[in-house]
């Protein structure tokens, strides 16, 4: 779809467009009919503020992000740009285009990636990028939001300063461009090997290029960045024979293939073969020059593989035979309005751009991550072959085990199994026989907390998605939580909690262990194994070890039992007891035992009183500081990040539902929008997402594992899932509005229900949620103890 800026402005510029050359009939006549939900979503929702998110061409779950980079920083830019903003490779806010890697990713707050840059350039052959100030200096162009589009798929922009209208999409594996250039002039295209995402400096550990013949070429880089010794090999195959090309070499010789002369105009020695087209070493770039003037769109194909050139020959031969780039548009298209059918929302214009964006950016990842031959680079650095499942990589645990995942097990629970399985090859390889943490490409990261791989394999087993390895997957989770070298899993067995003293963020790793261990007596409960169940249940209760009941806050505690005597609540110290937030929103992370932590608390009017102040105590940017990603505040709630995700639903424990449905109101009022910045913080590869379109619908998972989802408030008028059985459950909505913004009754399936959650066995025998709204709130609706979502944790 068009950019939102530009909807009122597309016939002004077609026809200024076609006067000045600049944008061409048959770009525009090539634009497929929407069609599906897919018409529906702006892949710019997230490209500004701190969203993090790419515009580029992706397909659902692909291994490849074909998307342009606006800086990478480090680059001899002018000013440097904020790195923060900047994670995904291009940020809305920025006026140049360094040219379109094809590796992202979305949403997260740490970045690597941006394999293999592409630039085309007409005029001056430049290898160096420029400078935002002065883009005439390299490769940069300038280029505008009013000439840019993006569907889900595929991206288009016009290159201002080389009149060149550039066209970019995916299949899973492989990307195709379209370069259209200003008619009768030649133009250039550069393959920069040297660039990178994070770019703090050269990343680069080894690089080489091949000319193949004078359409093909096989290139390949590792990098150290985030992932440490990272491979990406690429074949590249242009559309009509290049006149010539320059292998660069920036540590060594630069030197055209053509008469291969060195850069004294010498020939190369004895030792040099002048008729292999080859060079390798840490700063590489390739220069392909069209001397021959035409009218026709110029056309790269690009396969990728992380473990081999060959492979991602016949990944690009496998995927994209041809060259109808409309085609690999069309069915790019296709296969996202596939995806998103899975749940039919209806709603206004601007309620669909929110929710079927939202699933866009939840359906990105986990990716693909196996060449169409079934090869894969494994956690082990050694090539493995995928036997009866997909391999899946990019596993940002601590965001997405929340929400996204509890999505897929609806939308994709088929997927599920092979992203699970993917989890336990990666145990199986792991030099430290450990589930995945934060890995991505066949590396992790070890970033971020908790183990929490075990909810979401124990999530989809206890909801009946066991096509994967059971006897492995309890192997894998044992080995996981009793690992003797991961964080402080000793000393949280031994005390108890996790000491200050041994480790920073202690009170959120211990409660974050607190939940894995819940989610894994319900697994081994589930698999008649009481022995495992009950010694998880009861390290499930450590929770109540680092809460301080004299200030009713979770607090630090050393390995000798003294508090934190430096206890700041509102604090987020970098590496202080708290990761990522501070002690207001963690004392609320204890999803799985919420009725322990209000008897804590001291009842039920305790616990609401601190969760009203949560939202209404102003939080000092000076306490946050030393935090980027604590983002999105109301008081000292951050949407931004997910701690706070689930604590807007906790009222409904506390018998006070209507607060959970005033407060889902002003998130969803205040922190989220259509626009380019209507993320409050950082997607987190989905999950902001995922949170959406379950509060969008009026449920939420607060304890993955559990299998009940807390009611909120629906926020569109209807919406159902097309469940894997055959079955649909659908929400519909009387009298929803802006005032009405307060549930009066609810029917499930036409029978009144009084309790304010539903089960994952009500979602999945089908039927309808109905609510019916109004502009008061109902205090007397789920009040009662026993219409209150169930606390599930034993042991107390």
């Amino acid at each position: 779809m068009s950019h939102p800026t530009t909807t009122g402005k597309w016939l002004k510029l077609c026809l200024a467009g076609l006067l000045s050359g600049l944008i061409h009939l048959p770009a525009i006549a090539s634009t497929p009919p929407k069609i599906g939900n897919s018409q529906f979503v702006d892949p710019f929702i997230g490209t500004g503020g701190d969203g993090h998110t790419f515009p580029g061409a992706v397909v659902p779950f692909g291994m490849m992000q074909l998307s342009p980079d606006t800086e990478a920083v480090s680059r001899g830019v002018d000013p440097q740009p904020e790195i923060y903003k900047r994670c995904a490779g291009y940020h809305h806010d920025d006026t140049t285009m360094l040219g379109f890697s094809h590796t992202h990713f979305s949403g997260t707050g740490h970045s690597d990636l941006g394999d293999l840059l592409i630039q085309p350039m007409v005029g001056v052959a430049h290898t160096k990028p420029g400078t935002v100030n002065n883009p005439e200096s390299g490769y940069r162009s300038r280029f505008s939001h009013e000439r840019e589009w993006a569907e889900p798929g595929y991206y288009a922009v016009d290159l201002l300063d080389y009149n060149i209208h550039a066209e970019v999409s995916t299949t899973v594996r492989a990307g195709i461009h379209r370069y259209t250039f200003s008619r009768g002039e030649t133009g250039h295209v550069l393959m920069d090997l040297t660039h990178s995402i994070y770019n703090f400096s050269n990343k680069v550990i080894w690089s080489d290029a091949r000319v193949i013949d004078d359409q093909t070429l096989l290139l390949h880089r590792r990098t150290n960045g985030w992932a440490k010794n990272r491979p990406t090999y690429f074949a590249v195959q242009f559309s009509r024979p290049f006149d010539d090309i320059e292998l660069i070499n920036e540590d060594n010789a630069r030197y055209r293939c053509n008469g291969c002369l060195d850069n004294g105009g010498n020939k190369h020695s004895t030792i040099v073969n002048p008729a292999e087209q080859y060079t390798a070493g840490k700063a590489i770039k390739v220069m392909a020059h069209f001397n021959k003037p035409t009218d026709k769109p110029l056309l790269i194909k690009v396969g990728m593989s992380a473990v081999s050139h060959a492979n991602a020959l016949e990944n690009l031969q496998a995927e994209i035979p041809h060259w109808d780039f409309d085609q690999v548009r069309a069915e790019a298209r296709n296969a996202w309005d596939h995806e998103l059918a899975g749940i039919d929302m209806q709603g206004e214009l601007k309620e669909k751009r929110q929710f079927y964006t939202a699933m866009y950016h939840a359906l990105q990842a986990p990716s693909i991550y196996q060449d169409v031959n079934g090869q894969y680079l494994g956690v082990d650095g050694a090539i493995h072959k995928a036997e009866g499942f997909t391999n899946y990589t990019l596993f940002s645990l601590w965001d997405t085990y929340r929400a996204l995942h509890p999505l897929l097990t609806y939308v994709d629970p088929e997927r599920v199994n092979d992203m699970i399985t993917s989890m336990l090859v990666h145990y199986q390889q792991s030099p430290n026989k450990i589930l995945p943490i934060w890995s991505f490409q066949g590396h992790e990261t070890w970033t971020m907390i908790g183990y929490h791989a075990v909810s979401v394999i124990a999530d989809a087993y206890l909801k009946g998605i066991r096509g994967f390895d059971v006897e492995l997957a309890k192997e894998a989770i044992l080995a996981t939580a009793n690992h003797p070298r991961f964080d402080a899993i000793p000393e949280y067995k031994q005390y108890g909690y996790v000491p200050m003293d041994v480790l920073p963020e202690s009170v959120s790793i211990t409660l974050e262990y607190a939940y894995d261990d819940f989610t894994i007596a319900r697994f081994f409960e589930a698999l008649g194994d009481k022995a495992n169940a009950e010694e998880f249940y009861r390290r499930s209760q450590f929770y109540r070890n680092v809460f301080d009941k004299r200030v009713n806050f979770m607090r630090g505690l050393d390995s000798k039992g003294n508090w934190d005597p430096d206890f700041d609540p509102e604090a987020a110290k970098y590496m202080g007891p708290f990761t990522e937030g501070n002690s207001y929103q963690y004392t609320f992370y204890v999803p799985h035992d919420v009725q322990g932590l209000i008897d804590l608390f001291g009842g039920d009017k305790p616990f609401v009183e601190r969760l009203d102040t949560l939202f209404t105590k102003e939080l000092s940017h000076e306490k946050i500081k030393e935090h980027e990603d604590i983002a999105g505040l109301i008081g000292q709630y951050a949407h931004g990040n997910e701690p706070s995700h689930h604590i807007a639903y906790l009222y409904n424990y506390a018998g006070e539902p209507w607060r959970t449905q005033q407060r889902i109101r002003q998130i969803m009022d205040t922190l989220s929008s259509d626009k380019p910045d209507g993320l409050a913080g950082n997607d987190d590869v989905g999950q902001m997402s995922a949170w959406y379109v379950f509060s969008a619908i009026g449920f939420y998972p607060v304890a993955p594992g559990d299998l009940t989802y807390a009611i909120g408030a629906p926020q569109v008028p209807q919406a159902s899932f097309r469940l894997a059985n055959g079955k649909t459950f659908a929400m519909t909505t009387e009298g929803l509005s802006r005032d009405n913004l307060y549930i009066q009754s609810v029917t499930l399936n036409g029978k009144a229900l009084e309790r304010s959650y539903v089960t994952h066995a009500d979602i999945m025998q089908g039927g309808k949620l109905h609510f019916v709204m109004g502009s008061k709130p109902n205090k007397g609706w789920a009040k009662a103890k026993s219409q209150r979502p169930p606390s599930s944790a034993k042991g107390r």
